[in-house]
C-alpha cells in the first residue's frame, strides 16, 4: 500500500503526515508514505486544496485533517 500526503509543507499537512504513521501502526497494515510536495504534482490529482490524502492512487480525502482514527478506517 502506498499513501501519499500532498501539500506544501505547512503545519496541517505536517500533522496529516504524522496521523497517517500512527493509523498504519494502530492498523498494523505495510505500507510507505511519500509527500508530494510540488504543486503541479498536486493538481495532476485534481485536488485544489490542501492537506489531501491519496491511498493506492486515489484521493481519498482533500481539504482537510483527517485523525489517525479516520485514517485507520480508511485503511481497512
Amino acid at each position: 500500500m502506498v499513501i501519499k500526503i500532498l501539500g506544501t509543507g505547512c503545519p496541517k499537512c505536517k500533522k496529516l503526515e504524522e496521523n497517517a504513521r500512527q493509523a498504519i501502526t494502530e492498523a498494523g497494515c505495510e505500507a510507505t508514505i511519500e509527500k508530494v510536495t510540488k504543486l503541479n504534482e498536486i493538481m495532476d490529482y485534481g485536488v485544489m486544496m490542501t492537506p489531501a490524502l491519496v491511498i493506492d492512487e486515489k484521493v481519498v480525502s482533500a481539504g482537510k485533517l483527517l485523525s489517525a482514527s479516520d485514517i485507520k478506517a480508511l485503511l481497512q
